[in-house]
């Protein structure tokens, strides 16, 4: 089935080059783009893509503040936001980050990881550019302020899910995450649709703040109750 592809970028010249770059992906298609904030929310709305490449500084409104608008418009079925950055510790990004934002990638990525990058985060199955997402959750969930606003307590989520959520958060596949608990691939994505519901997360980005919020990250994935 064809990825359907929101550009979202201040440049023209941005927005042409991923325009082309996409469009020569027969799996992918270009089905909308915007120069500033508030006509990326408009068009979103109109175009019903699945996944958004945002930049994160644009007019008339931020990357932060158009993906918190499309992720209140779309709910669990709506477009997965990548936030496309230029430095890989945009102060601006952590805002994307709890407004909804799937990943992160930096606009100097190569041709061929961005088109990699965008199927999957259409399909939720792994983490965006894991280096630099990782870093970028590290610094986020090390403030104050937002261990005060954690996503969800793990108060429900039983031994063997914490140990799956420790290997997500570490950035193993699925496939990875199966061999290393030798369970089937199926009965892992059975844990995580199910850590999904528990911590009222959307996607996997989602579930690595919250096992980072919780202070899953630090040790054994069940040594915190």
């Amino acid at each position: 089935m064809t990825i359907r592809v929101f550009v979202a970028d201040d440049e023209s010249l941005v927005r042409a080059g991923f325009g082309v770059l996409i469009d020569s992906d027969p799996e992918l298609t270009v089905v909308g783009e915007a120069g500033n904030g508030r006509e990326a929310v408009r068009l979103i709305r109109e175009s019903r893509p699945d996944v958004v490449l945002m930049d994160v500084r644009m007019p008339l409104l931020d990357g932060i503040e158009a993906t918190r608008e499309v992720m209140a418009d779309g709910g669990p079925n709506g477009p997965r936001v990548l936030i496309l950055t230029t430095f890989g510790l945009d102060e601006y990004a952590f805002g994307a980050l709890r407004a909804g934002a799937s990943g992160f990638l930096l606009k100097d990525t190569r041709p061929a990881e961005l088109l990699a990058a965008i199927r999957v985060i259409a399909t939720g199955e792994a983490l965006l550019a894991p280096p630099v997402t990782r870093r970028l959750i590290e610094e986020f969930v090390s403030r104050p302020a937002v261990r005060r606003q954690s996503l969800a307590s793990l108060e429900s989520v039983t031994d063997r899910e914490r140990e799956v959520l420790y290997l997500i958060a570490t950035g193993f596949s699925n496939a990875e995450i199966a061999a290393q608990l030798f369970l089937a691939v199926g009965t892992v994505k059975t844990h995580v649709s199910r850590l999904l519901t528990k911590l009222g997360a959307r996607d996997r980005a989602q579930l690595v703040i919250a096992a980072y919020e919780n202070g899953l990250t630090g040790g054994s994935p069940t040594a915190r109750a």
